[in-house]
């Protein structure tokens, strides 16, 4: 059976690599929240986490979502990606499965290196001998 050749990774674009790194620290303070909440509403010891994370993880939401749709019209995403993108914000977490859908699929590379690399011919598979 050939061998199937590995994706070649694109690198991230400057607008890729914001969104990648605000993306993550949206769902950190996500989780920060959580925790929190957990700690207020359940242990009933402190409301600290709340205080902290909630401010915290509000002004990492507004931050997801400006950079969001400026990555979305820069790297030309399409309106279901950006939809998915924007909606990533709400559930808990969820932005980092779409950061890693969108660099799986080349969407934070630039879009010329994106379309070059899908014009692109597939290379030979090796005959095995």
């Amino acid at each position: 059976m050939p061998a199937t050749p590995a994706p070649t990774r694109q690198p991230l674009s400057p607008a890729g690599r914001v969104f990648a790194v605000v993306a993550v620290i949206e769902a950190f303070t996500w989780a920060g929240l959580l925790v929190g909440m957990f700690l207020k509403y359940v242990t009933e010891t402190t409301e600290a986490g709340v205080w902290l994370f909630g401010r915290l993880h509000g002004a990492a939401f507004v931050a997801y979502l400006v950079v969001a749709l400026v990555a979305a019209v820069k790297l030309r995403w399409g309106w279901f990606r950006a939809l998915v993108a924007f909606a990533a914000a709400v559930p808990p977490l969820t932005t980092l499965l779409v950061e890693w859908w969108l660099r799986r699929t080349g969407h934070l590379s630039d879009p010329a290196a994106r379309e070059a690399a899908a014009t692109a011919p597939e290379p030979e598979p090796v005959s095995a001998r």
